[in-house]
């Protein structure tokens, strides 16, 4: 086996580690002793691939991205509605982020920093596999706004945008489910948390993505 080979097959396992101790432990607890320890590796030999904590993490999420985008392709259908395959894809999406809390956790421990900063902790390749990874997922949402928009079905005036945008909302919906609570008020003045209607929100969350781009842009 080439050196090239043994460092990626390296670089494999350590992703696969990773990603197994941020689903076992949430992304907070996983340490990188811990990682290391999973591989039977010493810590240094992760840094000699990943070069920061969170290039690992930029990695560790192409390969949740990367699933997403299977998903995505998996289930559009131009055969039917602009809106209905928005439906599709919104819901897969959502039904993974259920499924996959740590994506969720991955996804927002990036998006603390500013893109300025993150340039600072990624190297160029990683970084561009990583935006490589998000914009296969987002274009399918932009093709679907760009042909709802044609065929009048809804009022998108920036496609990319509004993907990015509707990502982002996604996490926080996410990060809702995940928390499993709501705040309401049982008297004036007086807030009560209760349990979160998990299915309701995951529809409304739907509905959301659907309603944010049929929405005509004055009236935003």
């Amino acid at each position: 086996m080439s050196v090239e080979a043994r460092r990626a097959l390296r670089s494999r396992e350590i992703l696969n580690a990773t990603r197994a101790l941020f689903e076992s432990r949430g992304v907070r607890e996983a340490q990188i002793d811990d990682i290391a320890n999973s591989v039977g590796i010493n810590r240094a030999i992760i840094y000699r691939h990943f070069s920061t904590k969170e290039e690992l993490f930029a990695m560790t999420l192409v390969d949740y991205l990367t699933e997403i985008e299977a998903l995505f392709a998996e289930v559009r259908n131009d055969e039917v509605s602009a809106i209905d395959e928005l439906q599709l894809i919104s819901t897969e999406f959502f039904t993974y982020g259920m499924a996959h809390p740590a994506f969720v956790d991955c996804a927002q421990a990036l998006l603390r920093f500013r893109g300025t900063e993150l340039v600072d902790e990624i190297r160029p390749e990683p970084l561009f596999k990583l935006g490589s990874a998000m914009n296969l997922c987002l274009d399918h949402m932009v093709q679907i706004f760009e042909r709802g928009t044609r065929d009048g079905e809804l009022s998108v005036t920036d496609p990319t945008l509004l993907a990015n945008v509707v990502y982002t909302q996604g996490l926080g919906f996410l990060n809702l489910v995940h928390f499993q609570k709501a705040v309401g008020e049982i008297a004036e003045g007086n807030p009560v948390m209760f349990d979160l209607p998990i299915e309701r929100v995951m529809s409304l969350a739907v509905e959301a993505v659907v309603a944010v781009a049929s929405i005509p842009f004055a009236d935003r």
